[in-house]
């Protein structure tokens, strides 16, 4: 079974409509989520951490202090609730970076199949020169590409403020958070995950959209 997506707490701040400051101090006052944390002191937030995190803030716009909300998680055991709504189709344009053609293809159809509109690159140079001719709104980038040169361009693409999902065959999430990746995910990828972890950062998601529909 693929791994699941890790995201880097900009990317949670934006999908939940928390600063990130904010984030930090239920993390610290009151031990919202643990999430792990890279060597170079990252955090790293699992898609349980997500959900959880959107429940409390949920609970908090609704008027309930922080500390009742913990008091309510607590005896919740954490559980999530709300029921899933069908996603939207879009035309939001996807940069694939992948070094493997077949794999490409694969993600490729996947993603055209949930309405994404995607640009093809099999090698850093295609990519570099797609991002130049059309922007796209997130990114999916092989680490490993052009014999590893998709980390920089991972950190190129985030200084133009693009959305990143890094993916890779190897434990590389550490670095990919670190590279300023807003999620990742290691290969081989799982469609279905692939498709959540880019609505995620999009907050095409059901349960975000859920959230914030009623605000």
């Amino acid at each position: 079974m693929a791994d699941p997506p890790i995201y880097s707490i900009g990317a949670v701040a934006s999908m939940i409509h928390v600063p990130a400051a904010t984030l930090r101090t239920w993390e610290e006052r009151y031990a919202v989520v643990q999430p792990a944390r890279s060597a170079g002191g990252h955090r790293l937030y699992s898609r349980a951490d997500v959900e959880k995190l959107r429940l409390f803030a949920e609970r908090v716009r609704e008027g309930m202090s922080p500390g009742d909300a913990h008091r309510l998680q607590d005896a919740a055991g954490g559980a999530a609730t709300g029921s899933p709504r069908t996603d939207p189709e879009g035309s939001i344009l996807i940069l694939l970076a992948e070094r493997d053609p077949y794999a490409a293809e694969f993600a490729e159809f996947f993603l055209k199949t949930e309405g994404f509109e995607v640009t093809l690159a099999l090698d850093i140079h295609d990519a570099e020169r797609a991002l130049e001719q059309r922007p796209p709104r997130i990114a999916i980038i092989d680490l490993m590409m052009s014999g590893g040169a998709g980390l920089a361009f991972c950190r190129s693409v985030r200084q133009a403020g693009i959305l990143v999902l890094a993916i890779s065959s190897l434990q590389s999430r550490e670095e990919a958070i670190e590279a300023g990746a807003s999620a990742f995910l290691q290969k081989p990828l799982a469609p279905l995950q692939l498709v959540s972890a880019i609505k995620d950062l999009l907050g095409e998601s059901a349960y975000l959209r859920e959230s914030t529909s009623t605000r």
